[in-house]
């Protein structure tokens, strides 16, 4: 038999309640920052660090992509498609470059969220691989001065679209950063103008550096992957072209991600049949703290001295 209701405590007990109901509300509200989103949210590190030097403190940044993860596989949770619908602004890279999300982002602009797709708006140079040509490339990050358009880009989408920022504030954070981005152009130019033409030649693990290759005059021999993705995988004739290839360029040193393993490099190498060093670059995700690559500015002079290093005759 069931019990029948204390009535007398009824009162007090929705008044408790409407408390309870009401601290549930004030506690989601401060957690977002503000009244309406959560803030920006930026789906790469590599984009997430260019944001935070830009915006610094003036507004919430949530950045989705962990230090060292791939940025064509890796996933996110619930909890996280949550904050990236609710935002106030989202900046992805785009072109196909976060496969692993790309239905997040939609999603979010499905539902009214403001979004940047930063890599659309840098003249996206084309893919020269087999697999991918002819199709836009995402990787632009590897040319600073495309870079300093993306800083640009950014700055104007935060002012126009995230309440309560200076603007004021963005403009100079993003003044300051650009000269440091400047100053990497001409630091990268100085190193890589240290190489004769002849050694200027890349073989990588997948294509990722045909950016850095147009802007610092670099021939693009191959990569083991025949396209612009990691999900990817090469057939045994690729390999055997792009040994080949190898050969007869007298390449002495080929670049693997350090976030995917160099198994297929190594082999690749061993098909070619001379003596190439396989070296690791960040060149897709930035690195944990204290690991060599924590900030964009980090990577591309640390890739800068392992490509200048590796390709350098003698």
């Amino acid at each position: 038999m069931v019990s029948p209701v204390n009535t007398s405590f009824a009162p007090r007990g929705r008044a408790f309640s409407a408390a309870a109901a009401l601290g549930l509300v004030l506690a989601l509200t401060s957690c977002t920052g503000d009244d309406d989103g959560t803030g920006i949210v930026v789906t790469t590190n590599i984009l997430g660090d260019v944001t935070r030097e830009i915006v610094g403190d003036e507004a919430e940044i949530t950045v989705l992509m962990k230090p060292g993860a791939d940025p064509h596989s890796f996933g996110i949770s619930a909890r996280e498609a949550a904050i990236l619908e609710n935002a106030d602004l989202v900046v992805h890279n785009g072109l196909g470059l976060e496969e692993g999300i790309a239905r997040n982002v939609a999603a979010a602009e499905e539902a009214g969220v403001p979004t940047l797709e930063v890599a659309a708006e840098v003249d996206p140079l084309p893919y020269t691989s087999d697999a991918d040509e002819g199709s836009p490339d995402p990787h632009f990050w590897t040319d600073p001065v495309r870079m300093l358009t993306a800083v640009d880009l950014i700055t104007e989408h935060v002012v126009a679209e995230v309440d309560g920022v200076d603007a004021e504030a963005v403009r100079a954070g993003a003044e300051s950063y650009a000269a440091e981005i400047e100053e990497l152009d001409g630091w990268m130019s100085d190193e890589f103008g240290s190489l004769p033409a002849e050694s200027r030649r890349l073989v990588t693990d997948h294509h990722v550096f045909g950016y850095l290759a147009d802007r610092y005059d670099f021939e693009v021999i191959g990569a083991v992957v025949p396209g612009g993705t990691t999900l990817a995988s090469p057939s045994s004739s690729d390999l055997k072209d792009l040994s080949d290839a190898v050969a007869e360029a007298g390449v002495s040193a080929v670049f693997s991600d350090s976030s995917q393993p160099d198994r297929l490099v190594t082999v690749m190498a061993e098909e070619a049949g001379v003596d190439i060093e396989v070296i690791p670059l960040h060149s897709e995700s930035l690195s944990a703290e204290g690991e060599g690559a924590a900030t964009y500015l980090e990577m591309m002079r640390a890739n800068t001295e392992a490509i200048t290093d590796g390709l350098r005759v003698g």
